[in-house]
């Protein structure tokens, strides 16, 4: 009976560990999970951490020290973040696919899964030869951005998450963020591009004096470290504010959304496709943002930032309990937006990885 029982517990039990060599390894075990890190500072240069769930025993590791065939692999199942943003990256990446495949070839592990911060024009086509529906040994593909690949099957879309790279938090709703009336209407704290879609929205918030009303710190350059002031800054236009203005960038989906999100200030989304090969999949159809929208985003989404001032208007006559209850919406949808994730994440992993009980 024990030795019955023992292949039973066997076969139910899936152990995996998961590599993080990308920022949004964070989002993912902090954000998603919910899961702790040791030592909690975040300059270590070793950090780990673990956590049961469904069948599956997850380990996280992440940090400079992590590095190809110094660590042991006590796992048969591997994830590996990875980030395939431009080409030294990849080669980056590549390296570690290449270590996966030969622990693959050698039988130390069993499977391996992929979770891709992608490129912004959804370039991808360097990790496809990885698959193995093309010959490769990458059972699933987990990648950022409207992908035209997605499929549902061993490919699935992936959410950009907060800026974990730039230390943005995981933040805990709060009462007086629920409650409290915010100073502004509005934020918009980021780079000006020019000829963008930016600088059309500086100058409508500009024109109607729309500006005084809201939070606007525009500037030319962009940085990606933040001050611990600046970054404090950030929180609190984001905590400050009801809307949050999200203009697209080099793609529609952004740190920002999720940031806002967090503190309970509804985006406003410039839902316009950018130049690239992000779009449809055969399995969605409402690019950009396939994800989010088919999550059910309570959202402001606009085409052209035209409309913002009909929509700041509607604010100003909103009161505070109306306020709190679209608050008390978006901070319980994006909660369970992440539950949602982490239980297909779990799901997927386990029905690929887990031999199925048809024998």
């Amino acid at each position: 009976m024990i030795k019955y029982a023992r292949s039973h517990l066997e076969q139910t039990s899936l152990r995996v560990q998961i590599w993080g060599k990308a920022a949004i390894g964070l989002y993912l075990w902090q954000h998603i999970f919910g899961g702790h890190l040791e030592p909690a500072d975040v300059t270590a240069q070793w950090r780990e951490g673990s956590q049961k769930a469904g069948k599956t025993h997850f380990s996280f590791l992440t940090g400079p020290s992590l590095v190809p065939g110094y660590f042991s692999v006590d796992a048969e199942h591997v994830v590996l973040v990875l980030n395939g943003r431009e080409p030294a990256k990849i080669a980056y990446a590549t390296q570690w696919l290449h270590y996966a495949q030969t622990l693959i070839e050698t039988r130390k592990i069993q499977h391996v899964a992929v979770v891709l911060l992608g490129n912004e024009q959804c370039n991808n086509a360097w990790i496809q030869p990885y698959l193995k529906r093309n010959g490769g040994f990458v059972d699933l593909l987990f990648l950022t951005y409207d992908y035209a690949f997605v499929n549902e099957e061993d490919i699935f879309q992936w959410p950009l998450g907060v800026a974990t790279y730039r230390s943005f938090p995981v933040v805990e709703p709060s009462w007086s963020m629920l409650r409290d009336p915010r100073s502004y209407l509005c934020n918009f704290l980021g780079t000006v591009y020019k000829n963008s879609s930016r600088e059309t929205l500086m100058e409508i918030l500009k024109q109607d004096g729309l500006d005084k009303l809201c939070w606007i710190a525009a500037r030319e350059q962009w940085q990606p470290q933040e001050t611990n002031e600046s970054l404090k800054n950030y929180q609190d236009a984001l905590l400050q504010s009801d809307l949050t203005l999200c203009p697209v960038g080099i793609n529609t989906e952004c740190y920002r959304i999720y940031e806002a999100c967090s503190y309970g200030s509804v985006p406003v989304i410039e839902d316009v496709m950018t130049p690239g090969d992000c779009g449809n999949s055969s399995m969605y159809h409402s690019a950009p943002l396939q994800l989010l929208k088919t999550m059910g985003a309570p959202f402001i989404f606009i085409k052209n930032w035209k409309e913002l001032p009909a929509i700041l208007e509607k604010e100003k006559k909103m009161s505070l309990q109306e306020k709190i209850q679209r608050r008390k919406k978006l901070l319980e949808w994006y909660r369970n937006f992440k539950a949602w994730m982490r239980q297909k994440f779990i799901n997927t992993l386990e029905n690929s990885f887990l031999p199925s009980d048809k024998g």
